[in-house]
């Protein structure tokens, strides 16, 4: 759960980025159109864990992925590991629209950038910074493996675990789409891509049906492809509560029940604009 004093900061950032998302509809913008700005909205925001804002790995470097997709043509696009980029998602739907690959990572991803001249940023913000270090110190006391890390950063610094953002839209003409961006998770390797950045896990989008996206412990979305898995479901009558709860039953066999109620998978069954992302609000 947030802590109440972040709160507001957060409320606003999601309010702010439904409002763009919509606004783009409004003036006859794609749903691609409007993930896209909302997403951007919120990754301009340094209070969620995404462009400005994100977290930082284990040797205290930002690295962050993003994913966009078109539920009518299931183009697709994702970009991971990217340093620098001030948004992600953006670069993600060049990936989409400019290049005939699916996720590009590193240092590919960021000359994809530099060649569409994509604004840079340093990304680092004080209470990243400050948990970074935290964390530090709790695993220096904790002595703990390196494959524990995620594990105390769940733990110990929710907040820095579950607070990715993502978007939904449906635009006038029928088409859905659905976005998402991410710092990652605390004191993660260096390398380590998480769940935002494949189609399916992290995100998904059919414009038959509905879209989702997810939070929490990438890896858990990753296993269970959690995102395609929802929406396949969608096609039952009962698609927004037994979906859930039968994706749920999914991680939980995968992960085991401690860890599966922290996947949040906001769905869009009546097909309305959604951001996600904020736990306990």
């Amino acid at each position: 759960m947030w802590p109440k004093a972040r709160r507001p900061k957060g409320l606003n950032g999601v309010r702010r980025a439904a409002v763009i998302g919509a606004e783009t509809i409004h003036h006859g913008g794609s749903a691609v159109d409007a993930v896209e700005a909302a997403v951007v909205s919120m990754e301009d925001n340094p209070v969620f864990n995404a462009g400005t804002g994100s977290t930082l790995n284990l040797i205290g470097e930002v690295e962050m992925d993003a994913a966009i997709v078109d539920g009518t043509s299931f183009e697709t696009g994702g970009v991971a590991l990217v340093r620098g980029v001030s948004n992600p998602i953006r670069l993600a739907r060049l990936v989409m629209e400019k290049t005939d690959h699916a996720l590009i990572a590193g240092y590919g991803a960021e000359r994809i950038a530099s060649l569409f001249r994509l604004p840079t940023t340093d990304v680092l913000v004080a209470n990243r910074v400050m948990a970074w270090k935290k964390a530090l110190r709790r695993v220096e006391r904790a002595r703990i493996g390196l494959t524990r890390n995620s594990k105390l950063a769940k733990s110990a610094f929710p907040l820095e675990v579950g607070d990715t953002v993502g978007a939904l839209a449906l635009d006038s003409r029928g088409n859905i789409a659905a976005a998402c961006s991410t710092g990652g998770v605390l004191l993660k390797l260096p390398g380590r891509i998480g769940d935002s950045a494949i189609v399916g896990s992290g995100l998904y989008a059919d414009s038959r049906l509905g879209a989702a996206t997810a939070t929490g412990i990438g890896e858990l979305a990753i296993r269970s492809v959690l995102s395609k898995a929802a929406v396949d479901l969608m096609k039952e009558s009962s698609a927004g509560e037994a979906g859930i709860t039968s994706v749920m039953k999914t991680v939980q066999i995968c992960a085991g029940p401690p860890q599966s109620k922290e996947i949040q998978l906001p769905i869009s069954r009546e097909r309305t604009l959604k951001a996600q992302g904020w736990e306990g609000f």
